[in-house]
């Protein structure tokens, strides 16, 4: 009874979780239909400072301590770093390309997990990365994708620091008392605040923003990043590390579905395929990094025969 209570428990997270990578694969389609074009460090800027001071003002938590630089170096890799980075493949790749580039952080994640937090790496769990990344190809890439090398030095860099922010929120854990909401606000302010200069340095001024693109950074802001990554790092604490990272490769497969629903995209049957090899290799790699059961103790297993 306590295994299966704890293996849902378990599923359930993981499940909640995958939420986020899902609300993320929307991001696309929003700046494509509601942002200024060719803004990546501003729209960066605008997805991470706001939502961050405003859950700062909701949960009056402030860092402390360790916890000042801790909370820096957290929203730099996932925040800081990773948005720029992302931005900067997306505007010189194809999108497939982009995609594919940043679905190889559960491989990342995986070596690094092997590292900072001992956790074994075996065949099964690269193979698992590997099937996924192959299928999240099939869904994105286009025979005349092509390759700019800036472009895709970007992709692998976001890639290795939103796994290293993953991996690193997980050895760190929370303070005790402190939500993820409070904790998702760290980062995201401290984030958002080195973005500022990059934003500016190298865009300059803000645009003018008309009422879509305004609803557009507010759904990005409130629904796809203090949400969003509230619900990613409140997985984080209760789920390995690596269960979490191989969520990841549900961002591209939800862009590609809203892309053909909302937008008109065409979705081929080698597509469809390529979502299924992409969640086969999301579903083996929870298997090869679930938590093993582990039998009760015989006094533990006499007592539960007995219970009503």
């Amino acid at each position: 009874m306590n295994i299966s209570t704890r293996s849902g428990g378990y599923a359930g997270t993981l499940a909640l979780t995958g939420l986020a990578p899902l609300v993320w694969g929307s991001t696309y389609a929003v700046t494509t239909e509601f942002l200024p074009p060719d803004r990546p460090m501003f729209t960066a800027l605008m997805r991470t400072l706001p939502a961050g001071l405003l859950l700062l003002a909701l949960t009056r938590k402030a860092p402390h301590g360790e916890w000042v630089w801790k909370a820096g170096i957290l929203g730099a890799l996932n925040m800081g770093a990773f948005m720029p980075l992302l931005f900067l493949a997306a505007y010189r790749l194809p999108g497939g390309v982009a995609a594919v580039l940043s679905s190889a952080w559960p491989l990342f994640a995986l070596l690094l997990a092997a590292i900072v937090l001992n956790e074994r790496l075996t065949v099964r769990k690269l193979l698992a990365a590997v099937i996924g990344i192959g299928g999240v190809g099939l869904v994105v890439l286009r025979a005349s994708a092509a390759l700019d090398t800036l472009g895709v030095i970007a992709g692998l860099g976001a890639a290795a620091s939103m796994s290293a922010g993953v991996i690193m929120t997980k050895r760190w854990g929370r303070p005790e008392g402190i939500t993820p909401l409070a904790m998702t606000g760290w980062q995201l302010t401290a984030g958002g605040l080195m973005l500022v200069p990059i934003a500016l340095g190298i865009e300059g001024a803000p645009p003018a923003l008309d009422g879509r693109a305004i609803g557009g950074y507010l759904y990005l802001g409130l629904i796809g990043t203090a949400l969003a990554y509230a619900i990613w790092f409140r997985g984080l604490a209760r789920a390995n590390a690596t269960s979490v990272a191989f969520l990841g490769l549900l961002s591209p497969l939800s862009a590609a579905i809203i892309g053909w629903a909302a937008l008109g995209q065409s979705l081929t049957p080698l597509q469809v395929l390529g979502m299924a090899i992409a969640l086969g290799g999301t579903l083996l790699g929870q298997l090869a990094t679930a938590p093993r059961k582990t039998a009760p103790a015989p006094e533990t297993a006499v007592a539960a025969s007995t219970a009503v």
